[in-house]
């Protein structure tokens, strides 16, 4: 019976914090908390975007959501981990502009609902984009170490864009490297 009696001594403390912290955790008002609620917002079509409320006052991300379709016939997700910042998440008309940090990125994937989220939406843009392919999950990264620079359809073109190195040494070639410091 004394053994009982400590166990429950011991606990007391530990319960106590809790309690407390729930309770300072409840007088946050609404609008100074995340209500991490996440919706598509299409950029350029639907599915190409997922919205998440990730900060106070409606600030978040905008996720873009980008298909690759490189093995044929099958269309799995590319991760864009450079998210838009997101304004005015918790109204009538959210908009985003410029970027958040990647550190946003990592803790809005890192929640089981924005994953099932960004699933669903890259499934239904992968159906319209390539309605012949399968669909193949590939899990977002959830750390810096994680990501891979993805090369862009566009950059891949060889006759749209040239290779910079390439460039520079044709100009220095020709002697029409730049001059050193501001113009005149």
């Amino acid at each position: 019976m004394r053994l009982h009696v400590q166990r429950a001594q011991a606990a007391v403390p530990s319960l106590l914090t809790a309690v407390l912290g729930l309770a300072l955790a409840a007088c946050v008002p609404a609008h100074r908390r995340a209500s991490w609620s996440h919706f598509p917002l299409p950029r350029n079509q639907p599915h190409d975007g997922l919205a998440v409320v990730s900060q106070p006052d409606g600030y978040g991300l905008h996720i873009w959501l980008e298909t690759d379709t490189r093995t044929a016939g099958v269309c799995r997700p590319r991760w864009v981990v450079d998210a838009a910042r997101l304004f005015n998440g918790n109204g009538s008309a959210p908009f985003s502009s410029g970027l958040a940090p990647r550190a946003e990125w990592f803790e809005a994937v890192a929640r089981q609902d924005v994953r099932d989220a960004l699933r669903r939406e890259l499934e239904a843009l992968c159906r319209e984009r390539a309605p012949r392919s399968s669909w193949s999950w590939v899990e977002p990264p959830r750390r810096p170490e994680q990501v891979t620079a993805e090369p862009f359809p566009l950059l891949e073109e060889k006759q749209l864009l040239a290779d910079p190195e390439q460039v520079r040494r044709q100009e220095d070639a020709m002697g029409g490297a730049a001059p050193e410091g501001p113009p005149p």
